[in-house]
């Protein structure tokens, strides 16, 4: 265990990390904390991190990686193959988990042997010691697919004397499979199966939040909407009960990575300082997309399509909206068919107007960003969100719905203060009048550019993040 003046070791494990593979914000955080920990000015951290090697891991990153060795480790009553391979990268050491019969597939999650994979993937966290040296004062666990890390650390590896810290990005997936898997897949003490047992069922993110040292989420509200029926998916009791170690934690994003000044998907640079090429970018997405080069507010959508992104009230209230006034609509994402196809008749509607990209390009999402003058937010949950600050970096002025993250990181616009609009009940009469408040104050060219100069400003970087984490590392282990 670290002392002194020794750096605290923390093993960041995740299922996915970026830019080697993700599905979404976890992938994100994951390829941008630690490298923010680590570069904090008298930093007392190492943080490395784990993920497995999955078959989607683009050639140009496997040609760099060493490969330290391998061994057997178990998986309930059988043995696995566990190979370890690593990569240096942006001041973090990365160890990726080969073993192909579990990650060599198409995608990364949504398969019948799913508990199967991360148990193994959990025990190879504990494991990977052997193969790489690197012993940790604490096993940094995220979501559901880690969960058994840090029930293991409590368990099969009590006496090695880790420390955990358990992060919820999404408690909608919990890792509940029957009882069977105690047994076929996870192989604890039958005396510790109780951690798991919830119901009928098995809850891998139950035993987590039962077992670790600490819990965070990804937003200080979030983390009060967590011990609410309503938002925790039947986890409330649980999360209430453990509450006294629970903190919530704001993302940030990466700064780098969405930086108009310097960005090589969007038209033409701009900042603070500079906003002519704000317009260009305007510009030059309305003429490839075969919308009018107006100077009409742009209101733009980059989202998933699924119900908790708030698309119900946003169908409530759009057509109208656009029947109204003059303005246009540009949306890119998929998801569930009956929301891709109520865009697709939209943009049949209102063919002048709206146009919905159901698809889904990095570099479209940064032109997009950078062309905007509002993004909608209207979700009707959201544990922290990315495209609300990443919108602000754009200069693209988020309209948001007060939950989770979303009500942290964006506040209503005073002529001074904040930095968007916002709304909090869940209708869209209370979206369409956030709307109409912007447009309003877009129609006063100098009041918006003072808003959008404001917003511009504005530091998402995971800095502050960075900070709290190693605060909270610290305290885990010094007391």
């Amino acid at each position: 265990m670290a002392s002194g003046k020794e750096r605290i070791k923390v093993l960041f494990a995740s299922p996915e990390v970026m830019p080697f593979g993700g599905t979404g914000g976890l992938g994100e955080v994951a390829g941008s904390l630690p490298e923010a920990v680590n570069k904090l000015k008298g930093s007392q951290v190492e943080c490395r991190v784990i993920m497995p090697l999955y078959g989607s891991v683009k050639d140009a990153f496997r040609r760099k990686m060493k490969f330290l060795g391998h061994t057997e480790i178990p998986v309930a009553w059988r043995s696995q193959y566990m190979g370890i391979f690593q990569l240096k990268k942006d001041g973090v050491v990365y160890y990726f988990v080969d073993n192909e019969y579990y990650f060599k597939r198409d995608r990364l999650y949504g398969f019948g042997d799913d508990c199967e994979r991360f148990s193994y993937f959990s025990r190879a966290v504990l494991e990977s010691a052997l193969i790489t040296g690197f012993v940790p004062d604490i096993i940094h666990a995220n979501d559901w697919q880690t969960a058994l890390a840090t029930v293991f650390a409590k368990t099969i590896y009590a006496g090695k004397g880790l420390k955990t810290v358990f992060t919820v990005h999404n408690v909608e997936y919990q890792g509940r499979y029957g009882v069977n898997s105690l047994k076929d897949c996870i192989g604890l003490d039958p005396y510790d199966n109780h951690i798991l047992r919830m119901g009928d069922d098995i809850n891998l993110m139950k035993g987590a939040i039962e077992c670790t040292d600490c819990f965070t989420t990804v937003s200080p509200t979030y983390a009060r909407e967590l011990t609410y029926p309503v938002s925790a998916f039947g986890l409330d009791g649980i999360i209430r009960d453990n509450e006294y170690k629970l903190t919530g934690i704001l993302n940030g994003i990466n700064v780098t990575d969405y930086d108009p000044s310097n960005d090589p998907s969007i038209e033409a640079a701009y900042s603070s300082e500079k906003l002519q090429g704000k317009k260009q970018c305007k510009r030059a997405l309305q003429k490839d997309l075969g919308l009018s080069q107006s100077d009409a507010p742009m209101l733009t959508m980059i989202t998933r399509l699924v119900a908790p992104k708030g698309i119900d009230i946003v169908m409530e209230m759009l057509d109208d909206l656009l029947y109204n006034h003059d303005m246009q609509f540009v949306m890119l994402g998929t998801g569930d068919q009956k929301y891709e196809d109520y865009f697709r008749e939209l943009q049949y509607r209102h063919p002048d107007q709206v146009r919905s990209l159901i698809e889904f390009n990095t570099a479209t999402a940064h032109r997009i960003y950078a062309a905007g003058d509002m993004l909608l937010m209207p979700s009707r949950s959201e544990a922290c969100g990315l495209a609300q600050m990443i919108a602000c970096r754009y200069g693209n002025v988020p309209i948001i719905r007060l939950t989770g993250g979303l009500a942290d990181s964006i506040k209503e616009w005073n002529g001074s203060e904040g930095n968007g609009f916002t709304f909090y009940d869940y209708n869209g009469g209370e979206l369409a009048y956030a709307v109409r408040r912007a447009m309003d104050l877009y129609s006063h060219k100098n009041k918006w550019r003072a808003l959008v100069r404001h917003i511009l400003n504005e530091d998402f970087s995971w800095a502050r993040s960075a900070g709290e984490y190693h605060k909270l590392y610290t305290k885990l282990i010094k007391g």
